[in-house]
């Protein structure tokens, strides 16, 4: 949340999204011109195994903030999936029917819902397959739980029939900004630009960052178990952000460097 003209403007609030109480007064305190709406439950399996509060932290609480962004005057930016498709042909377009397949794409769809029945300016920025040098809220995602793997020598599956878009968490960021600087509405897909397998993304990590692609090993969707169904190609059409974003998506090249500048700077600081 951001207030451009209010004392609190540079002031960190945490917030449990579930206590709609609390966060009715603390958004109405801040007043913030516009929400940008990252928080979400994104373990799949477990809004798989607990529905009910997959959809009161996806769905309700994001009505709630699309609420407060109407009643503020508040525009507001909500981050959406590449999982709110079912996977059956790749790189879709935002102007494409969602099919979810799992109930965390689920619950994420009827937030994109709530938004954009709800808020009276909003954008809905999909991304795919984040990943990026520091844990998000304490998960570690698909690049550093590799990074981890490799460097003990350890063997690893990864996937070769599930393609995504690997989304770079600062790219991302840069273009959340601009599309909530000059208050872009619509759906914009802000993944990477770049659609492969999560195996082939695992070798060019290894490529980049120095390590032993040996240690991989291919397996496939069928062979894993899962609660919950994964769709096989979510990847993402980048090319309405390309055109009207000064910040473009990054191909995988350039953004595994920029991770791998990110990993030696945080060693650096270490």
């Amino acid at each position: 949340m951001y207030n451009r003209n209010a004392p609190s403007a540079g002031i960190k609030v945490k917030i449990d999204l579930i206590d709609f109480e609390t966060l009715d007064k603390t958004v109405r305190a801040i007043g913030p011109d516009a929400i940008l709406h990252t928080a979400a439950l994104t373990d799949v399996d477990l809004c798989e195994r607990e529905k009910e509060l997959a959809m009161r932290v996806n769905y309700e609480a994001t009505a709630r903030l699309a609420s407060l962004a109407k009643e503020l005057d508040a525009f507001m930016v909500y981050v959406s999936t590449d999982y709110v498709f079912d996977g059956s042909r790749g790189l879709y377009r935002e102007e494409d029917g969602p099919n979810p397949i799992n109930h965390y794409g689920y619950s994420k769809l009827k937030g994109e819902e709530a938004v954009k029945e709800l808020a009276d300016a909003s954008c809905i920025a999909r991304a795919s397959a984040i990943y990026g040098s520091g844990p998000s809220r304490g998960k570690v995602n698909f690049a550093l739980w590799l990074l981890e793997k490799l460097r003990k020598q350890e063997r690893t599956k990864v996937l070769v029939d599930q393609c995504v878009s690997p989304t770079l968490s600062a790219n991302l960021a840069e273009m959340l900004n601009e599309i909530m600087e000059r208050r872009l509405t619509g759906i914009y897909h802000v993944s990477g630009a770049t659609r492969l397998s999560r195996y082939e993304f695992a070798e060019k990590l290894c490529e980049v960052v120095g390590l032993d692609s040996s240690l991989l090993d291919g397996a496939r969707m069928e062979d894993m178990d899962w609660i919950a169904r994964r769709p096989m190609d979510s990847s993402l059409d980048v090319s309405k952000a390309m055109k009207t974003l000064n910040t473009k998506p990054l191909y995988v090249e350039e953004a595994l460097s920029r991770f791998k500048e990110e990993l030696a700077s945080q060693c650096c600081q270490g």
